[in-house]
């Protein structure tokens, strides 16, 4: 005998104790899938025989199940369960879960059971025990069969011997099928339209001479992709439209004979009842598709039934990251079974109520969707696609007047052909909202108290409830709109201190990465302005339809904050657009929306009130004191009197002129916008793929490009590679910094080749900077390079800043990762809001 169940699922054994229940769970099942209740009445009294633990052994069993359920583990419970109010909380864990239940009995004969209890030295059970058992058992035959989405009873030792227990997926789980798909959304019966649309998209489709209604292909002798690619609808291919018949013969035979996808609609599964006789309104369209039918074949109208009721509800697809439902799906609804997950499916989250126009009353549960699965749904038409989170509404009315619209996965690119004509007058005008937009706010309990974020670089990075309280006021006070702040870059940690006259130089930097197991490097200037984030949209359509934004872009801070006003940024943002279009650099990389990295001058522009407010009145004061105090020892010494401290002064005072001239070298007056300069170094994602893969070569090229259109805006960055095994390749790349330092530049960044270098699976530092003297003076004030100071500065501590660093690239890499696969924008924030919350940790800023 084979029993066949679904995986997850609840598997109740039932039967008189020695039937062998234990035996048989631990011959098919594993260990951690087992709850025994003998096993529970020893971990509460340290005795599996004491009937006084029954109760709180049973409460801690249903909680373990609870736990289990709830994550999608198979579960077997081994007690004898013989009582219809001992299954009813078991199922009760079940439904809550949304999982089927299986029973499992085992009928034997009571002699068979008794003599197993009686050679079992701890069970002193008479007979009255086991002929009651079965019972109660038997009586409730009628009650396992109707509760239980799966009966099997076994009446015989050798039939219990003899059982195969075969696992199988959850009908909704296809998480091998990894496409490519090409997802298709409501027909309502607009026949030409979809032939046009399955052309469109460069499926061949033949007909034959076959019976047009005789299964499984309907008269069709092809309906396939020459790159192998999958059809996928998602359901309502009936009412309102001109053609349900020939919509029906084209999904049914993709399905049956070509390989095909497909779910059921609200109205596929209302006409299916109304063919079968069930009394059904026939208004929203049901009546004149039941007209159409009615010129068919019967067998064509059972076909319909048959084949509607096959159809899941939903399917997960491609290892979990598709997902596709009629109506959506929720997260917690995935791949689980039950009436309230198909309800969901067809009809969407729904309040029960109607509004003014008639229409049910529905509940946006996609503008909360969290999942890692991108849902593709249908059911509420829609003047375009509509992006929210990792989701997207397909059904852009074609019946209405409007187009038949189609994904394809995993491009996610949308193609669309549009209607004959208006087939039926919508009664909701398309492009209304079923309720108000989503205004961008996150909720704040999501992001209080102590969180922890799932990274792929280092798994959990857990956050302090200090932080988060601190970034959240940043974020709520000063944030741009959270739907634009998909990455905030990490902290950057200084090379080790140098033995040599310098505090910081490049030996350091090329030591520690050779220790790391790093061949080549990229030395890359470091230019002396303010960190910038762009996140920039090929038109404004691609803009509105991701971000709901009226620009091209945004330019924000390291803390997540708008760069400039937003006329300025406007302008700005449509030179940089401009600029990569001009390059081909959107082509190149196939691209709507690309994030960058850049470095944004002069530091005027950002930090004029840093400079005005501490940089110019530290030099003022300094250079006033000590000149006052030089005329006085000056004085002194004309008297006769020499103090001794004439070369010190002079010291100090050529010291806080260099001091001066180094925060002045990096601003400038702006007079325009060509005044302005951006220097990307960093290509990090665009709306489907992160470039993180791409090694520093690559980057710099790419940003090298976007600076040959000759904006002047538009800078480009120098750089240096560095083969660490050539003394000479290092000694060429010290030399350039000592020059470039040496000319008033800040100093720069060495970076490993990759991207992520990971060392015995752990990632490294992603880049060291190395700065130069005088930029140092302005970190660390006029005389820094005194002997008495540098010793003082050589003791700094890197480790919390180096920890901070690695933590905060691990985050803001997920976040890209997740934006580029259309996660949420809960899960795709939250990335970025750790950054933030981490940079509240106390840390010297001066490194």
């Amino acid at each position: 005998m084979k029993i066949s169940i679904p995986d997850p699922s609840l598997v109740v054994l039932i039967g008189p104790s020695g039937a062998g229940k234990s035996t048989f769970a631990q011959r098919h099942f594993a260990p951690t899938e087992i709850l025994s209740s003998d096993r529970f009445r020893g971990l509460i009294s340290d005795d599996e025989n004491s009937m006084e633990a029954t109760s709180d052994a049973f409460e801690a069993l249903h909680f373990m199940l609870d736990k289990r359920l709830k994550n999608r583990r198979m579960t077997v419970v081994d007690a004898t369960n013989v009582q219809a109010h001992a299954r009813e909380e078991l199922l009760r864990i079940a439904r809550r879960h949304d999982l089927l239940s299986v029973a499992i009995v085992f009928d034997l004969p009571q002699k068979l059971c008794q003599e197993r209890n009686d050679a079992r030295p701890d069970r002193d059970m008479g007979p009255h025990v086991i002929r009651r058992h079965l019972a109660d058992m038997r009586r409730g035959f009628k009650d396992i069969r109707r509760r239980f989405k799966q009966v099997f009873v076994l009446n015989s030792e050798a039939e219990v011997n003899a059982v195969e227990v075969e696992r199988r997926p959850l009908f909704s789980d296809h998480r091998d099928m990894t496409g490519p798909f090409d997802i298709i959304g409501d027909i309502h019966g607009c026949y030409d339209e979809l032939r046009e649309l399955v052309q469109e998209l460069g499926y061949q489709v033949e007909l034959n001479d076959t019976d047009p209604w005789e299964a499984p292909a309907y008269g069709y002798k092809n309906i396939t992709h020459p790159e192998g690619r999958t059809l996928f609808f998602v359901g309502d291919f009936c009412d309102r439209g001109p053609a349900t018949p020939e919509v029906f013969r084209f999904a049914m035979a993709a399905v049956n004979a070509f390989g095909a996808r497909a779910v059921p609609g609200n109205h596929d599964v209302k006409l299916a009842n109304a063919l079968r006789g069930k009394r059904v309104k026939t208004a929203h369209g049901l009546a004149l598709s039941l007209e159409q039918l009615a010129e068919v074949p019967e067998s064509f109208k059972q076909d319909i039934i048959e084949w509607v009721d096959s159809l899941v509800s939903h399917q997960v697809l491609d290892s979990g990251r598709l997902c596709v439902a009629h109506a959506g799906m929720r997260e917690d609804y995935q791949m689980r079974a039950s009436g309230r997950v198909r309800t969901f499916a067809l009809y969407g989250d729904t309040t029960g109520e109607v509004d003014d126009l008639g229409m049910p009353v529905r509940l946006d549960w996609a503008s909360e969707y969290e999942g890692k699965a991108l849902v593709v749904f249908g059911h509420t038409a829609m003047a375009r696609p509509r992006w929210m989170n990792n989701s997207v509404c397909i059904d852009t009315g074609c019946v209405f007047g409007g187009a038949l619209s189609a994904l394809k996965y995993p491009e996610r690119e949308i193609i669309s052909v549009p209607a004959k004509q208006v087939w039926a007058e919508p009664v909701r005008p398309l492009g209304q909202p079923m309720n108000p937009e989503d205004d961008g706010v996150l909720d704040i309990e999501r992001f209080s108290g102590r969180i922890g974020i799932e990274t792929s670089l280092m798994n959990r990075v857990s956050i302090a409830a200090e932080n988060t309280n601190a970034a959240m006021e940043v974020m709520s006070r000063f944030a741009i709109d959270p739907r634009w702040l998909v990455y905030l870059p990490p902290t950057m940690s200084p090379c080790k201190t140098s033995e040599t006259e310098l505090l910081e130089a490049p030996r350091e930097a090329f030591d520690e990465f050779e220790s790391w197991g790093v061949k080549t490097v990229i030395c890359q200037e470091k230019h002396m302005g303010s960190r910038a984030v762009l996140v920039l949209c090929r038109t404004l359509e691609v803009s509105k339809e991701r971000f709901d934004g009226i620009n091209l872009g945004v330019i924000y801070t390291r803390s997540g904050r708008p760069f400039f006003e937003r006329d300025l940024e406007a302008r700005l943002v449509k030179r940089v657009v401009d600029a990569l279009e001009k390059s081909g650099i959107w082509d190149e990389l196939g691209a709507k929306v690309l994030v960058l990295d850049a470095e944004l001058m002069p530091w005027s522009a950002k930090a004029v009130e840093l400079i005005r407010g501490q940089y110019a009145r530290v030099g003022a004061a300094a250079e006033a004191s000590l000149k006052s105090a030089l005329e006085a020892v000056k004085a002194a010494i004309a008297r006769g009197i020499d103090p001794g401290v004439q070369p010190q002064l002079e010291r100090r005072i050529e010291d806080v002129e260099k001091y001066r001239r180094a925060y002045r070298a990096y601003t400038w007056a702006i007079n325009s916008d060509d005044d302005y300069r951006i220097a990307a170094f960093h290509f990090l994602a665009s709306d489907t793929q992160v470039f993180t893969n791409n090694d520093h070569l690559w980057h710099m090229a790419m940003a090298e490009k976007l600076a040959s259109t000759q904006d002047p805006v538009l800078m480009a960055t120098q750089w240096r590679s560095v083969d660490l095994d050539n003394p000479e390749s290092r000694t060429e790349a010290e030399s350039w910094w000592k020059s470039m330092t040496g000319a008033g530049g800040e100093g720069m960044v060495v970076k490993p080749l990759d991207f992520v270098h990971l060392q015995a699976g752990k990632v490294q530092q992603p880049a060291i900077k190395v700065r130069g003297p005088e930029y140092l003076r302005i970190i660390y004030g006029p005389a820094y390079l005194e002997e008495g100071n540098l010793n003082r500065l050589r003791k700094r501590g890197l480790g919390r800043k180096r920890g901070l660093a690695l933590r905060e690239f691990a985050l803001g890499m997920e976040g890209l990762e997740r934006f580029a696969r259309g996660d949420s924008l809960v899960r795709v924030h939250e990335c970025a809001f750790g950054v933030l919350a981490l940079e509240s940790e106390p840390v010297d800023p001066r490194l």
